[in-house]
């Protein structure tokens, strides 16, 4: 066993229990080849909240061996913990505050005021920052008619060694279908920027805006540098043959035959129309089934078993019918759908939601069991 300590969670291998998220590294680095093979730019792979609940470090390990060259993640102790960890390649941080400054030595981080940027300057340790101009998402960013202002004012303090733009970079709003007028609008803001930028007599190092789908359909040959979240994880937006990289496992707890007319779990939401087998979860709300998902299922003895009645903090029930299950069988919650399980994706939809909150969501009562580690 080799335990990782995570900035959201203790990440284990080799401990399994009642459930377990298997995370496939070898998924992850052919998630990263496949982008290398498309796109010319750099990779920089996201990484942020505990890599989308895969782990952070064995994620970002994996990443950077396939050819990753940066790292992304949005809060400081993200950063600091991939750090500690001992991995040495560029990483940009996003969101910090004034007392975290100076710990991120090593760290890049990004810069949308000049407030911020002077706090930043006061804070020698900090060496790279990214200037963030708000090309149209309208969350963090430069607003346009402080730019000048911005720019100018880095390039003051880069004259006198006291910082180094080392990025310029934006964000998209339409990132799920990047192809779209929006972002090339925004693409063409964002050259703007970079002209204005350069005449304040800046020389950024990259400049960035696409995520994972923009990244193959936005044309943007002079940006040096493209963002993978989504994608590293097998969440495949423009049908790219990505892989899902991690599968949640479980087993049944309990088993037991009920009645026509019987009602199962709070409220009975649920009442059997016929006599049959339900049997028990050991996963809950708490652990990331989001209790809103609906008609949702799982495979068990290579069966979709509907859920059936609410799921609960710790546990749900499933309908087998009369098929004969017992105690201890493996149950795979979501996986990557090529032995009829359900996907991320299926209980993104059951839920009303996106795979990136179902990964996210679960909890660390889960252990993480990684596969192709090393390799």
């Amino acid at each position: 066993m080799y335990l990782v300590q995570s900035h959201h969670r203790p990440v284990t291998r080799g401990i399994a229990g009642l459930s377990e998220a298997v995370v496939d590294l070898s998924a992850v680095r052919e998630n990263v080849r496949s982008f290398r093979e498309r796109v010319p730019q750099q990779l920089m792979a996201v990484v942020k909240a505990d890599a989308f609940g895969h782990g952070a470090v064995p994620v970002a390990r994996a990443a950077v061996e396939a050819g990753a060259s940066w790292l992304g993640v949005a809060q400081a102790g993200e950063a600091l913990e991939l750090r500690a960890a001992g991995i040495r390649v560029p990483i940009l941080t996003w969101l910090y505050d004034a007392a975290e400054l100076v710990l991120l030595r090593d760290v890049d981080v990004s810069v949308s005021t000049v407030a911020e940027l002077q706090r930043v300057v006061s804070t020698p340790s900090v060496r790279y920052v990214h200037l963030k101009l708000d090309t149209g998402l309208h969350r963090a960013g430069s607003a346009p008619d402080q730019w000048i202002e911005l720019t100018r004012t880095a390039a003051h303090y880069e004259a006198l060694g006291a910082v180094t733009v080392r990025g310029i970079w934006s964000h998209l709003s339409h990132g799920a279908s990047a192809d779209t007028v929006q972002s090339r609008w925004q693409l063409q803001f964002l050259r703007a920027g970079v002209r204005l930028a350069r005449r304040a007599g800046l020389r950024p190092q990259v400049v960035h805006l696409a995520n994972s789908a923009g990244a193959v359909t936005l044309d943007a040959p002079d940006t040096d540098l493209v963002r993978i979240g989504a994608g590293l994880y097998g969440i495949d937006e423009l049908d790219m043959g990505l892989r899902p990289a991690m599968r949640l496992m479980s087993k049944l707890v309990q088993v037991r035959r009920i009645r026509a007319g019987e009602g199962v779990s709070y409220g009975h939401d649920f009442i059997a129309q016929r006599d049959t087998t339900i049997a028990l979860i050991p996963l809950g709300y708490a652990d990331g089934i989001p209790r809103v998902a609906r008609p949702a299922s799982v495979l068990c003895r290579g069966v979709r078993m509907p859920v059936v009645g609410r799921v609960a903090m710790d546990q749900f029930v499933v309908d087998a019918g009369d098929l004969a299950v017992e105690v201890g069988d493996s149950v795979t919650v979501f996986g990557d759908g090529s032995a009829g399980e359900p996907t991320a994706q299926d209980w993104a939809d059951w839920a009303g939601t996106i795979p990136h909150e179902i990964y996210c969501g679960i909890g660390s009562r889960v252990p993480r069991r990684y596969e192709a580690v090393g390799r």
